[in-house]
């Protein structure tokens, strides 16, 4: 069930040149319309390609105004509700409305570090490029738990 931008919740992030649901969008699909040619909705964000979308929900938790929604699926939230998550420095804060009006709030912790902290190369050896061109580089001697494959191991049809 792909994302919508709710157009009247929708502020385009204050007239950034790249709105924080563009930012996060792993599959590139939100977009901006700048003079509202696209959508008829002057500075709103709007996704693109809907039918592409992953249903990642990084565009709904980041969007600062709310104004991104999901359609959910039956088994998290009945037809005819709707799901708002809430995001605060150190958790999300989901928010299920069900369509007879009842409320049901979870709070749960967000689990990352923060954004730049975190090195990749961290008790790793530098490099020596001049090894790069041996052909058993990589997989020499069972290096990392790795090991040159055997061709009587394959299962073949």
């Amino acid at each position: 069930m792909p994302t919508f931008v709710r157009t009247e919740k929708c502020d385009g992030c204050q007239g950034q040149d790249k709105t924080a649901c563009m930012y996060i969008c792993p599959h590139d699909l939100m977009k901006l319309d700048k003079d509202g040619s696209d959508t008829g909705h002057a500075m709103k964000a709007y996704n693109q390609e809907p039918e592409q979308c992953w249903e990642c929900y990084s565009c709904v938790k980041i969007c600062p105004q709310q104004a991104i929604e999901c359609r959910h699926y039956a088994d998290v939230v009945p037809l005819g509700g709707s799901v708002q998550p809430l995001r605060g420095t150190d958790s999300i804060m989901w928010t299920i409305k069900f369509r007879n009006g009842t409320m049901k709030r979870f709070k749960f912790p967000i689990r990352t570090t923060p954004e730049g902290s975190i090195d990749p190369y961290a008790g790793k050896a530098e490099a020596v490029m001049a090894n790069i061109a041996d052909n058993h580089f990589f997989n020499h001697n069972e290096q990392n738990g790795y090991r040159a494959g055997d061709p009587s191991e394959l299962i073949c049809k």
